[in-house]
């Protein structure tokens, strides 16, 4: 039974607490405070306006994952003929990058009968679409004749010179648990975080070095993309006006014998996606039983700066907020990209920090009310197309 102090804790997890004209929350700016904002906009509207087309308000509760939500609702319900999305940022989105899901896989059975082995990986449920803040893996010591002092002295010593946040855990003679911190962040901004399971390879990769255990895919790994995320060793860093290609390692797991390492990749929506996978493949292949596979693939979006409801939007946007802005670019995937006809709308404000599945998570109750107000005249404009 949980005590009266746990169970008070486990409700404050999800309750929204506002200190400093904030609301704090998981998903108060990504994506439960736009969808408050949204419908008091539409009630708004509503109560003063009589338009000519129906307004609806779709919600969707899969957005970070396969997004069997929105396909659901398009197979059994009536498409927009035009809409936004608020789930980025003002004044508006003209381009969301393309986005791989994409795996590397080894083998790892033949290994079970080396001086040291992994036993056990677990990266605390981390989404893939999210900057690991932990990570932690478990060794064990199948050859007697090694001493645990020596192999956690190796392990200091790496990590010192690695600068990295890794703690060691002697849990018996012959197993060690590693736990590598990090800084959580949306996988659209991994510059905003630090990667806690690409910093725990890389000293893996050291550690089995020293006792010659030759582990292709963090040789791999350690040579091409380390903790690095712009792709650089791997000639994919692309850039362009439509943004700069990104890589967050997003999961680490030993499977059925198999080892694998996750990947976000979200790519600029001119570079042609097919381009990064054949440049992983070129450099995986020189390394033994190592595999890369992608799993899932979301398209780009691109709409024209010159499109009708991209002038539109930004123009509201702009009038309401006295500025003189041009649509951006953006590394997230929305549900604008599911629709003909559709782009992001806010609810991030120039120059804000992006809290989006951040420690802290917060929305400006002012800014709140006031991209309610830009969604009231936004709604207003789109009877007219």
């Amino acid at each position: 039974m949980l005590s009266q102090l746990e169970i008070i804790g486990h409700i404050a997890l999800f309750c929204g607490t506002i200190y400093d004209n904030k609301i704090y929350g998981r998903g108060a700016i990504d994506d439960k405070g736009p969808v408050i904002s949204s419908l008091y906009a539409m009630k708004v509207i509503m109560e003063n306006y009589k338009l000519k087309k129906r307004v609806r308000l779709i919600l969707g509760l899969n957005e970070e994952n396969d997004w069997k939500c929105i396909n659901y609702y398009k197979s059994h319900e009536e498409s927009p003929s035009v809409s936004f999305s608020p789930d980025a940022d003002f004044p508006c989105i003209y381009a969301e990058k393309s986005i791989l899901t994409s795996y590397l896989k080894m083998d790892y059975s033949n290994f079970l009968n080396k001086d040291i082995i992994i036993k056990e990986i677990n990266t605390y449920e981390n989404p893939i679409n999210v900057v690991p803040k932990i990570c932690s893996v478990v060794l064990k010591i199948n050859n007697k004749k090694l001493k645990m002092s020596e192999i956690i002295e190796n392990l200091k010593k790496i990590i010192d010179e690695s600068g990295f946040e890794i703690d060691i855990y002697k849990i018996d003679e012959t197993e060690l648990k590693l736990t590598s911190y990090g800084i959580q962040s949306h996988a659209a901004h991994p510059d905003l975080g630090i990667n806690a399971i690409s910093r725990l390879i890389v000293i893996l990769s050291k550690l089995f070095n020293i006792y010659d255990i030759y582990i292709g895919l963090f040789e791999f790994f350690k040579n091409y993309i380390n903790t690095d995320y712009t792709g650089k060793n791997l000639e994919i860093d692309y850039k362009n006006q439509l943004g700069c290609l990104t890589l967050n390692v997003g999961d680490f797991c030993l499977k059925n014998n198999i080892l694998e390492i996750g990947m976000n990749i979200r790519i600029p929506a001119s570079v042609n996606t097919i381009e990064v996978e054949n440049k992983f493949i070129k450099y995986v292949c020189p390394y033994s039983n190592v595999d890369f596979d992608t799993i899932s693939y979301k398209p780009s979006l691109y709409i024209s700066k010159e499109n009708k409801l991209v002038k539109t939007l930004c123009g509201i946007y702009n009038e309401v907020t006295h500025s003189n802005l041009e649509p951006i670019a953006i590394g997230g995937a929305t549900f604008a990209r599911a629709f003909d006809n559709c782009i992001s709308f806010g609810p991030n404000f120039p120059n804000d920090k992006d809290m989006c599945h951040q420690t802290d998570e917060f929305i400006d109750i002012d800014k709140l009310l006031l991209s309610c107000k830009i969604y009231a005249k936004a709604i207003l404009a789109l009877d007219d197309f």
